[in-house]
């Protein structure tokens, strides 16, 4: 009879700790949920291109110089066309000593290789920018990309457009039963990624492909010529999508 009254007590203390951690009914009962989308387009107002720079020389200061004038003529094919110092950002130039298979004797070579990455405002000196590079042979271009400098100012007002339509449904929904909205109890939000970036990637179809071959415990660099032109992809507008779920109050 004990381990009776025992259990029921148990139970009690049980449901009575269940009920008070229950959200209460009127909450539920004078609120109302609604889901909105909202969407940001913009024009691209920021080109990034991204080149490689390469060298290979028997003798290591030789190999980093040229690297070094090579891409010393970059930044002054940035500076021709207008970009700012700023928007020009040099790597750090890395050195490879090629071995004949044997890693306890001389290296036969050095290869150096670095990146530099340019951030272009005025879109037409793109083209510039790209057949200088080609002409002079001076790095292998990799990528073009168009983006939005200010990505968090096309995000809030995705987001402003998502919370408007909101607010626009559920007090169209309430006015429907002549009631009014009210305060906002609850709302989960989430910004989705940028749509329409443009991107033109290649591997040296601008100046020169540089090979990688594993050969008797060391590493062979080949460079192959390539003059094959590459089309400069067009930007187009770049949409950016937010994703509200909102809990007015119905007053």
């Amino acid at each position: 009879m004990r381990k009776l009254v025992t259990i029921l007590g148990c139970v009690l203390q049980c449901s009575l700790l269940a009920a008070a951690q229950t959200p209460e009914v009127k909450f539920i009962a004078d609120t109302l949920v609604v889901q909105a989308d909202g969407t940001y387009e913009a024009d691209p107002d920021l080109a990034t291109m991204t080149f490689q720079i390469f060298s290979q020389e028997k003798e290591l200061k030789r190999a980093y110089e040229a690297a070094t004038q090579s891409m010393q003529r970059i930044v002054d094919l940035a500076e021709k066309n207008n970009l700012k110092k700023d928007d020009v950002a040099t790597g750090v130039l890395t050195v490879a000593p090629i071995y004949d298979g044997d890693r306890k004797k001389r290296a036969r070579s050095y290869y150096v290789q670095g990146q530099i990455v340019l951030r272009i405002r005025d879109f037409s000196h793109i083209g510039a920018i790209l057949d200088g590079s080609v002409e002079d042979g001076v790095a292998d271009f990799r990528s073009l990309t168009y983006s939005l400098a200010d990505e968090e100012a096309a995000k809030k007002q995705a987001v402003a457009v998502a919370m408007r339509r909101a607010i626009g449904r559920a007090s169209i929904a309430l006015e429907q039963k002549g009631q009014k909205l009210g305060a906002l109890r609850y709302m989960t939000l989430d910004v989705r990624q940028l749509y329409g970036v443009a991107r033109l990637e290649t591997v040296g179809g601008v100046a020169e492909t540089v090979s990688v071959e594993a050969s008797g415990g060391g590493v062979g660099y080949g460079v192959a010529h390539k003059a094959a032109p590459i089309p400069t992809p067009q930007p187009q507008k770049i949409t950016v999508s937010a994703n509200v779920n909102c809990a007015f109050q119905i007053q």
